[in-house]
């Protein structure tokens, strides 16, 4: 194999690794962004079934508000996100997850409270 197949080979690898890395980080991101939206169409389907009621529904939107502005703070602060910040969102996310899960199946419906 001459020199120049050996070049052509390398910057084919050293694109493809790079083309990788820039997908893998945008790969989070649109995870990060999905369960966002996906969380905040299940406080939309709770309001709408009357299984939140607004206190609820408002305690849920104020969570999922940190969730956001962290986010943003987190990517402004650098390149993306680092793998402790996307760490320390998903946590948030957990959290916030068990919190809509919790009020949409506790005993109080809207009827009850509203």
């Amino acid at each position: 194999m001459n020199n120049k197949s050996r070049i052509a080979i390398a910057l084919t690898f050293v694109v493809g690794f790079s083309t990788l890395a820039c997908s893998a980080a945008d790969a989070h991101k649109g995870r990060i962004n999905t369960r966002q939206t996906r969380q905040q169409t299940r406080v939309y389907n709770g309001i709408a079934e009357g299984s939140l009621t607004r206190r609820e529904a408002g305690r849920v939107a104020r969570g999922q508000a940190r969730i956001a502005a962290m986010e943003r703070r987190m990517r402004a602060s650098g390149d993306g996100l680092t793998a402790a910040e996307r760490v320390k969102l998903e946590q948030a996310q957990d959290h916030q997850s068990k919190v809509i899960y919790n009020q949409k199946h506790d005993e109080q419906t809207r009827a009850d409270a509203d």
